[in-house]
């Protein structure tokens, strides 16, 4: 199952995805745009921009996988990453495990079940499923051979790790959402202990052996182009935490960002047009 061998041919767009896909996808883009010139030009926001931002991304994302998949397979997988990366927040905050120890700020509120930031299932969901369509976007030329599903699941933890090397020095440093306490390893990355990283990459992949029944295309259906809205998604979300980076003066943030969105852009397209 995990293979997704034989895959289908991919339906082409509904019309009402598609709808509520622009529909989410023009004004993330608008509030993305907005937050980027605001820290190049050092220009004040308002906070609510952040969560507006949030939203529009979670929504835009789960419509844009509405295209191709029936929406309640779409729910099952947000529900199905919501409750995993969720949980593992919630025990990480209480024990420390297994990201290291760190506390949310007041920046995250309101909390569920007064230990988890609302906002938390939503960031697992936006990076776990577009760091999958952009692995689906590398791996496309060989998304026949024997163990593709498997080769998918990996790319999009290596994906998702990543996505957090580029949002730890936004959230920590710049948004100041939740703070790292030092860890007997004093090695971090702009304050975030290595083995955050480490446990990313695990948790992500433990994700998609749990939600991948219910992403694979099962019946046969009209050929469709290569997907890179999660491309955009994921891409422009890393550029928001670059001119963060920037505004702050945290180079090697801003350079590391930079090789990410190089290299993996580089590797995406070249896999959807190969």
């Amino acid at each position: 199952m995990l293979n997704e061998l034989p895959q289908p041919i991919a339906n082409s767009p509904k019309k009402g995805a598609t709808f509520v896909h622009w529909l989410m996808a023009v004004p993330f883009t608008a509030v993305l745009g907005m937050e980027v010139a605001f820290y190049c030009f050092r220009i004040s926001f308002l906070g609510i921009f952040d969560s507006s931002l949030l939203l529009l991304a979670v929504a835009s994302t789960l419509a844009g996988m509405w295209r191709r998949l029936p929406l309640q397979n779409v729910f099952l997988a947000a529900l199905g990453v919501a409750i995993v990366g969720g949980g593992f927040s919630a025990l990480g905050v209480k024990t420390g495990l297994p990201f290291g120890p760190f506390l949310y700020t007041s920046r995250m509120e309101p909390l569920l079940f007064n230990t988890l930031p609302w906002a938390m299932p939503i960031i697992w969901i936006i990076i776990v499923l577009t760091s999958r369509g952009v692995a689906r976007l590398i791996l496309r030329p060989w998304r026949k051979t024997k163990n593709y599903g498997f080769r998918n699941i990996g790319l999009t933890a290596l994906l998702a790790v990543f996505f957090d090397v580029a949002l730890e020095p936004y959230v920590f440093q710049v948004k100041h959402y939740w703070l790292w306490s030092l860890t007997k390893l004093p090695v971090t990355w702009e304050g975030a202990p290595l083995i955050n990283f480490l446990a990313w990459g695990l948790v992500t992949t433990l994700i998609l052996f749990f939600i991948a029944p219910v992403l694979i295309i099962k019946k046969p259906r009209s050929k469709m182009g290569p997907d890179l809205h999660p491309l955009g998604m994921w891409v422009g979300c890393i550029v928001l935490f670059g001119a963060g980076c920037a505004a702050e003066g945290i180079w090697p943030a801003v350079i590391a960002d930079v090789f990410i969105i190089v290299g993996t852009m580089t590797f995406a397209i070249r896999g959807a047009f190969w």
